[in-house]
């Protein structure tokens, strides 16, 4: 018997504080709901489940941004919706005005219309906005400013004469070579190879004389050397396309200034669409204006003086497709298609994008699910062991 230590009354109290601490920390963690209420409760859990919680409020966040910026792809083809039946309704006036049967007064009737109707798609492009940024006039975001075609210039340099009845194929075009002077000719695409440099006018002579190739290119000859220069509304992001049966002669292109379409200018914004950093996709809305759809412009197919407006005040400043006579009422039907083809590449566009990102929002929103059940495996209490 110990007078001065009770030592079963030291060990009941002990059990009794360890039975009281448990019992406050599960009080604690069944009312929180919350397994871990402070780092002490699981330090590794906590840090693991605070860096789950911030993707899981980052994917969510990116699902929301990902709707905006489909409320913003939305915004813009609805407009262009309209831009389209407009140059639908234009190019209706334009056939019309092309039919002989019209009157100068009825074409200046016409020419009237098409005037309004031209100052409404410069209307609808400079005023088209989703959160105050305009979409359709290259002038919010990130600006690309528009480039002019870039004609392709490339040289063919003849190695060797040609051998009697080899040929030599241009962008699907076979001229055969004649070892024979003075056998040049366009019409049967035949051309003397007697010798080297001479063979390379000869060649010339052929290219000229076949509407395919003349169309697409200006041919000069230095030496044994072929320039073929695309013409204007010609241009291309490829060269010429050149093949040949020659044993001895080859005909290698190389390029000199390689070929560019002409670009309009746009506006290019960046969509956050994930959880971290560089998890983005870029959203371009091209310049969608009369000048950007060759609606508007200067020459012989267009109006002499301003006629169009942009479509926010009352002055003229940009000149609209003359069809005042049946010829420049074809030309500008053709103007109209290209716009129209213009308009529906850039609606295409915009769909393909709002159908990625819907794709999106459903993979943002399975992630979440998926990451939110395993941070809940860490954060969440288990009532039915509730420890």
């Amino acid at each position: 018997m110990r007078i001065n230590h009770n030592i079963a009354a030291l060990n009941t109290y002990r059990q009794l504080s360890s039975a009281n601490t448990a019992q406050g920390k599960s009080m604690e963690k069944l009312s929180s709901g919350q397994r871990i209420n402070r780092a002490g409760d699981d330090a590794a859990g906590l840090a693991i489940s605070e860096k789950m919680r911030g993707q899981i409020r980052g994917l969510d966040q990116s699902a929301r941004n990902s709707q905006d910026s489909i409320s913003m792809i939305q915004t813009a083809e609805g407009a262009l919706n309209e831009t389209h039946d407009i140059l639908q309704r234009m190019r209706e006036l334009a056939v019309q005005a092309g039919n002989d049967t019209n009157t100068g007064t009825d074409r200046g009737e016409i020419q009237k219309e098409i005037n309004q109707l031209t100052s409404e798609v410069n209307r609808i492009g400079n005023t088209t906005e989703f959160n105050s940024q305009k979409l359709l006039n290259a002038s919010a975001g990130s600006v690309t400013a528009a480039n002019s075609a870039v004609a392709g210039n490339y040289t063919l340099t003849l190695s060797a004469a040609f051998g009697d009845g080899e040929t030599i194929t241009i962008d699907g075009q076979t001229f055969t070579a004649e070892a024979t002077t003075a056998m040049t000719n366009a019409t049967t695409g035949v051309f003397s190879s007697d010798t080297t440099a001479a063979q390379a006018a000869n060649l010339k002579t052929v290219i000229d004389g076949n509407a395919t190739l003349s169309a697409k290119y200006t041919v000069t000859v230095a030496g044994n050397n072929l320039t073929l220069v695309q013409k204007t509304g010609q241009e291309s992001l490829t060269g010429p396309s050149v093949t040949d049966t020659g044993a001895t002669a080859n005909a290698t292109p190389s390029t000199n200034t390689a070929g560019k379409l002409a670009e309009s200018a746009k506006s290019s914004f960046s969509s956050q669409i994930g959880a971290n950093q560089n998890q983005t996709m870029t959203l371009d809305f091209t310049d969608m204006r009369a000048a950007a759809l060759g609606i508007t412009g200067t020459g012989a197919n267009f109006t002499g003086s301003a006629t169009v407006t942009d479509g926010t005040n009352n002055t003229a400043n940009e000149n609209a497709l003359d069809v005042s006579t049946a010829t420049k009422a074809g030309n500008a039907v053709t103007a109209i298609q290209s716009a129209i083809e213009k308009v529906s590449a850039e609606r295409s566009k915009l769909g393909a994008n709002q159908n990625r990102l819907e794709h999106t929002i459903n993979n943002l929103s399975t992630s979440s699910e998926n990451l939110t059940a395993a941070e809940s495996r860490i954060r969440d209490v288990d009532y039915a062991l509730a420890a």
